[in-house]
């Protein structure tokens, strides 16, 4: 079984976000993705807003029957942005790729803007192969979610 064979993407539902909290909460995957996980609280109260906004299009990523991650399309700023979190336990075998490739034929809205840390060289090139454009690198301050960094700005036009 190959990743484009089993790869899917099916809505998050509330019974999901336990699994997605501990997902985020990985200090390796956090390291890589250059973020600061949410507490349970703030992870919570987040996605509750996710959830009950019909702008956003939040899916499980499943590879077969397992829970692997989760991707989203959502607006910031009148754009709409791509984000993604796969578990560390299935990195490198494709799923990031696959995930993000159907999720663009579900959402075929353009432009689409995603962001990822230039020191996260697997992203971009998850990003790259699915047709996005690095349009911008600039220094990011630090925030809630993020510490400063370096980060690149691509584009799906």
């Amino acid at each position: 079984m190959t990743a484009d064979d089993s790869v899917r993407l099916r809505p998050v539902q509330p019974g999901d976000l336990p699994r997605m909290c501990d997902l985020q909460l990985d200090p390796e995957s956090n390291s890589m993705a250059v973020t600061i996980p949410r507490t349970k609280e703030a992870f919570a109260a987040h996605w509750a807003k996710v959830l009950d906004d019909p702008g956003i299009t939040a899916r499980v990523v499943l590879l077969g029957d397992a829970f692997v991650g989760n991707i989203c399309c959502f607006p910031i700023d009148g754009q709409d942005h791509i984000g993604y979190w796969i578990d560390r336990a299935y990195w490198g075998m494709g799923i990031a790729s696959r995930a993000l490739h159907l999720l663009l034929g579900e959402v075929t809205k353009r432009p689409l803007v995603a962001s990822a840390a230039t020191s996260n060289g697997a992203s971009i090139r998850v990003l790259v192969k699915c047709g996005f454009v690095i349009e911008e690198v600039r220094l990011s301050p630090a925030s809630d979610r993020y510490p400063e960094r370096e980060k690149a700005v691509l584009v799906l036009r």
